[in-house]
């Protein structure tokens, strides 16, 4: 989030009044009576979510469409240059402030992360690796293992260590082949310990999973995930 925002802001406000301003105020229903009208809402509703997520859900929505209509009309009330520096002032107040909320959202991900790993490490049957990865085997397979360029086909389950799922090998039409080197560092890891036919159950730190970036809104910054994994198939990497 930066200053520019502000044009991001501007530009959704342009999609977001294609539906009526006045049935859409706060505590009423639309009226969609178009298909045009259904794609305009949803898309508002998608811009709504974004803007609380930049930390700007404290603006007047209400202002803010008003000054769209005015500034499409020329008819604005407050001088640009005076608009430009406030808008400015608040942008960088508000990108400090998610900046701040984020990096201490981040931190605790990170220490619950840790204690449950620390904790997880002493329970029997856990293995954890010079690098930080744990796992305990399900089953041990008898096939042979993967080397860092294969393909493989795996079945697995993803979760946060709060136990929700975020992803599975289900959601996406079941196991397909895909390189062993390719996915996050935990998993090619430990796919190198498996033979074919093996699960295993994998702790994975922040930093051998998504790291600071997470993924999405399902994997906070800095989570440790936990995976079930079945290796079902090797493939041979393809010549070049």
């Amino acid at each position: 989030m930066n200053i520019r925002l502000s044009i991001s802001v501007a530009a959704a406000l342009i999609l977001g009044a294609c539906t009526d301003h006045a049935a859409g105020q706060k505590g009423q229903t639309p009226a969609l009576k178009t298909v045009m009208d259904s794609v305009s809402y949803g898309i508002g509703t998608d811009i709504g979510h974004n803007i609380k997520m930049s930390g700007l859900d404290s603006l007047n929505i209400d202002a803010l469409v008003d000054g769209l209509r005015d500034g499409v009309d020329s008819t604005e009330k407050i001088a640009s240059d005076k608009v430009r520096t406030l808008v400015q002032t608040y942008m960088l107040e508000a990108q400090k402030k998610a900046m701040a909320k984020q990096q201490a959202e981040g931190e605790a991900t990170l220490r619950e992360g840790e204690a449950f790993l620390t904790e997880n490490g002493k329970k029997p049957g856990v293995i954890t690796t010079a690098s930080g990865l744990q796992y305990t085997v399900i089953t041990e397979g008898k096939g042979p293992k993967p080397t860092l360029n294969d393909l493989v086909t795996v079945k697995y389950t993803g979760s946060l260590i709060n136990g929700q799922v975020f992803d599975s090998s289900d959601n996406h039409g079941g196991p397909s082949p895909y390189p062993v080197n390719k996915y996050i560092p935990g998993w090619t890891e430990a796919l190198q310990m498996m033979s074919v036919g093996s699960k295993y159950k994998l702790y994975v730190p922040s930093n051998l999973a998504y790291g600071a970036q997470g993924m999405g809104q399902e994997i906070p910054p800095y989570s440790a995930l936990l995976f079930e994994l079945e290796l079902l198939d090797i493939q041979p990497a393809p010549k070049q």
